[in-house]
């Protein structure tokens, strides 16, 4: 069997190599990890062992590449954020049992039902067999694992507590995933009963409205002006109803392109942080993700440095993400998270202050995950006020402009009957 070379690390993060015999790639790296250690490279010697020995590992990886791109192309299907969450929490549980990272893919191969995923998963593995690392293997899949998850990954495999941090990961995703659903809980109920006022008025006004114009005009000139207001309306929403439905599609579709461009999007980002009421909302919203993945990164090992970089792209507002990258510069040249976060002036004093105490404590990561929950109690009262008004206020709405149509239809006939007598 052909010697192959490898370079690895330990629990402590500390650098080894050597040299090991096996019979090939794969069962090289298989062997490096029963030793206790990750692999990070590992290769053969050109003259190691016979010709054809030398030549086998160099053919199992032509073909473990090939399987791996063509496993990649059949991933058209993406996988979901729920898939992702379980898999982080199963594979917590596989690794903290004692199972090594290999077996513990092919448990939960074995078990999922979803061909994408399970397609990602052997991909992984054969990356994984080859002797790249785990959090290597996750950067094959951005959209399913972003820099947050590797970097997180990573500092658990440097840190020999991959477990640990693989269940902090999927605390994380949990809570991400709960905060999801509640934002679209809160904004269903709301479009819903626009969306059915909009569509009830559009119903008045070009169906029924039309149907008694008629009427109306063989009554006179001398109709009351809520009466000229809605057949004016109505008449020009039956004549023109393709270049409006037309100039509707092309504002909605501009504005989504002008909104993709960096300048738009930094526009918009801005506009939703000044916003009237909305404006704090979504500051609490922003400034909660941020310390929810700053805790959970500092938690997990991340260098505080690193940690701010990953948190400043995932906040999903460009106005935050500028603000911590300045408020970064401030920490590498030697101030403190709390006095760079004050320096920038965006975030709500509540950040500030927890993370003071945060540092002063010596419970920084702890800290910022109680500020990120107190930041989600707030946004949740907040958006069930905002929720419980909307209801009346659509109402409101409907009602204010059935009544205005039933006085328009009503007014005429008042005066037909005023002339009569």
């Amino acid at each position: 069997m052909p010697e192959f070379s490898y370079v690895a690390l330990d629990k402590d993060g500390k650098s080894s190599s050597g040299s090991i015999t096996a019979r090939d790639n794969a069962d090289a790296a298989i062997k490096i990890r029963a030793m206790g250690v990750f692999p990070t490279t590992i290769s053969a010697p050109g003259r190691s062992g016979p010709s054809s020995a030398a030549r086998t590992p160099q053919t199992n990886t032509a073909a473990s590449q090939s399987a791996v791109k063509q496993q990649s192309q059949l991933l058209t299907k993406k996988v979901s954020k729920i898939q992702v969450l379980l898999f982080t929490r199963e594979m917590a549980d596989l690794l903290d049992a004692g199972l090594p990272i290999d077996r513990s893919l092919s448990v939960l191969i074995d078990q999922t039902d979803s061909e994408a995923l399970r397609l990602m998963l052997t991909s992984m593995q054969g990356d994984i067999r080859a002797g790249q690392p785990l959090s290597e293997a996750l950067l094959k899949f951005p959209r399913e694992f972003p820099m947050l998850y590797a970097n997180m990954v990573r500092a658990g495999e440097v840190s020999g507590q991959l477990s640990g941090v693989m269940a902090r990961l999927a605390d994380f995703l949990e809570k991400e995933s709960i905060r999801r659903s509640q934002i679209m809980a809160a904004l269903t109920y709301p479009l819903v009963l626009v969306s059915v006022a909009v569509l009830a008025v559009t119903f008045l006004l070009t169906f029924v409205i039309p149907k008694l114009s008629d009427v109306f005009k063989s009554m006179g000139s001398n109709l009351p002006l809520p009466t000229l207001i809605l057949l004016g309306t109505s008449g020009f929403l039956m004549k023109y109803w393709w270049e409006v439905i037309a100039s509707v599609v092309i504002v909605v579709g501009g504005g989504r392109m002008y909104l993709r461009t960096d300048i738009g999007a930094r526009s918009f980002d801005a506009i939703r942080l000044k916003l009237p009421l909305f404006g704090a909302l979504n500051l609490k919203i922003v400034s909660a993700r941020l310390m929810r993945t700053m805790g959970t990164l500092l938690g997990g090992g991340v260098p505080i440095l690193d940690a701010m970089d990953i948190a400043a792209s995932s906040l999903g507002n460009q106005i935050a993400t500028e603000k911590i990258l300045e408020a970064r510069g401030g920490v590498r040249q030697g101030e403190t998270l709390h006095q760079s976060i004050a320096a920038v002036g965006l975030f709500p004093p509540l950040v500030r202050h927890m993370t003071a105490v945060g540092e002063e404590t010596g419970r920084l990561p702890a800290m910022l995950l109680r500020t990120a929950e107190t930041l989600d109690f707030e946004v949740d009262n907040t958006m069930r006020k905002m929720t419980s008004l909307v209801e009346p206020l659509v109402v409101l709405f409907m009602g204010g402009f059935v009544g205005f149509v039933v006085l328009s239809i009503l007014l005429p006939i008042f005066n037909a009957n005023d002339i009569v007598k």
